[in-house]
């Protein structure tokens, strides 16, 4: 049986995987041959613990883990007090926009705070709760004012001038309008005034469209747009350290959909920035932030589209050239994710079949054996050495547990035979062609 899993954790992993994607909590359970890729990222965190920035670049074929290490990264920076955040580039979440692309991948990015009580993100007002209450007992101790009065509404101004003084010290730019919401959130909070709260969260989250609207509900001349979403999370980063927190850990999954921006400007704008985000990060110009990109080798190498056609990024991405596949280099920028090996995978799968068991509370009829066989039939089909992926093994080991848990005389060696392989790979060739038409 696996150990210490919360019923929560395996529900969420076998509807999760089942389903084709990465479940949001649990996944330390079902982690296997990483721990060379793990044991770097516990050092890189430890010096982003200590003042330094970091990016990271996690490369690997469609399928081959990515969005299951930044997951893993995530519960690891979790038991290390960061605060964590995950958001996916799509074809309207982007780095760089005139036309609020930038602005939707904040918002994401602001959703999906998590810290260890709250794994599963939304933790946003819960971090903005307890940072004013650390204010609001700092200022009744620096004016002797009892812990039980000093939130009366006759404080309001004096907490208040706190707020903004504290911002202050740690914000460069947007500081102002971002501490006015703030001591509208404090205000809705102490006049129990729910609206206001929600203005001014909807404010934080980079979710008002128009300076005139914000105006009216908060009194602020500026909104969070497309060219300054990034100083404002660079704000938010020294705000979570302030409380005490290590850090603030941000991962951008889906890399692909910034190399299929179709125009070549705009793709070089979106390359420029994760230049200036890696720039800020390596030369100490922030502290305590740490990025992870997810993508494919071909988002990565590809000289006309991919991150290696801005030369600047080629020139810092490429990797360490006494690097083989059996020696390794976890501390460059870019970490490629291999494949696992067949004895990883049998792993992987012993412990699904463990929590598949553990949440619907049945002991299925499948034995060790049976899943080498399962193996066998499936890495042995047509095609699988070029398209199988581990997220097509999983779907179907599991897909076989669900049907053997409902049908149990069913004969297990007709479901493996049964087994087709498919490509489920996106078509950046095809997007490289199409270009050169």
């Amino acid at each position: 049986m696996i150990e210490n899993i919360k019923p929560k954790e395996a529900t969420a992993i076998i509807n999760s995987l089942i389903g084709g994607v990465v479940p949001k909590i649990g996944v330390q359970h079902i982690t296997v041959g990483r721990s060379e890729e793990i044991s770097a990222f516990v050092n890189a965190l430890e010096d982003v613990k200590n003042g330094h920035s970091m990016v990271k670049f996690w490369i690997g074929d469609f399928g081959s883990g990515k969005s299951f290490m930044l997951h893993l990264l995530n519960t690891v920076a979790l038991k290390q007090k960061f605060v964590v955040t995950n958001a996916d580039f799509t074809p309207d979440n982007r780095l760089y926009s005139n036309d609020g692309k930038g602005v939707a991948l904040y918002s994401a990015i602001m959703d999906n705070i998590a810290i260890q009580t709250k794994p599963e993100g939304g933790a946003l007002p819960t971090l903005m709760e307890k940072w004013i209450e650390q204010v609001v007992l700092k200022t009744a101790q620096d004016n002797n004012i009892g812990i039980e009065n000093i939130r009366d509404e006759k404080y309001l101004n004096l907490i208040q001038n706190n707020i903004m003084k504290t911002i202050n010290e740690i914000t460069e730019v947007g500081g102002f309008d971002f501490g006015t919401v703030v001591m509208k959130y404090y205000e809705g909070y102490i006049k129990d005034d729910e609206q206001l709260r929600r203005n001014a969260l909807k404010w934080l989250k980079g979710e008002y469209h128009t300076k005139t609207e914000a105006k009216q509900d908060l009194g602020v001349r500026e909104i969070i747009n497309d060219l300054n979403y990034y100083d404002m999370l660079k704000n938010f980063c020294k705000l979570f350290v302030s409380m005490g927190y290590s850090g603030f850990m941000i991962n951008l999954d889906e890399a692909i959909n910034l190399y299929k921006i179709s125009t070549s400007v705009m793709r070089e704008k979106n390359y420029e920035k994760i230049l200036s985000i890696y720039n800020d990060c390596f030369q100490g110009k922030v502290s305590n932030l740490f990025f992870n990109f997810a993508g494919t080798k071909e988002v990565l190498e590809n000289e006309r589209r991919g991150l290696f056609s801005y030369h600047a990024l080629k020139s810092r991405l490429e990797s360490n050239k006494f690097e083989t596949a059996e020696i390794r280099d976890f501390a460059q920028p870019v970490i490629k994710l291999l494949p696992l090996d067949h004895n990883e995978v049998f792993v992987l799968l012993k412990k699904l079949k463990a929590i598949f068991d553990y949440n619907y509370k049945v002991t299925t009829n499948i034995s060790d054996d049976d899943i080498q066989n399962f193996m066998e039939e499936m890495f042995n089909k047509p095609g699988a050495s070029e398209f199988l992926t581990p997220r097509e093994v999983i779907r179907d080991f599991l897909n076989i547990l669900n049907i053997i848990r409902q049908n149990p005389d069913l004969d297990k060696n007709k479901l493996f035979g049964d087994i087709e392989i498919s490509d489920e790979r996106p078509d950046t060739v095809l997007i490289d062609s199409i270009e050169e038409l």
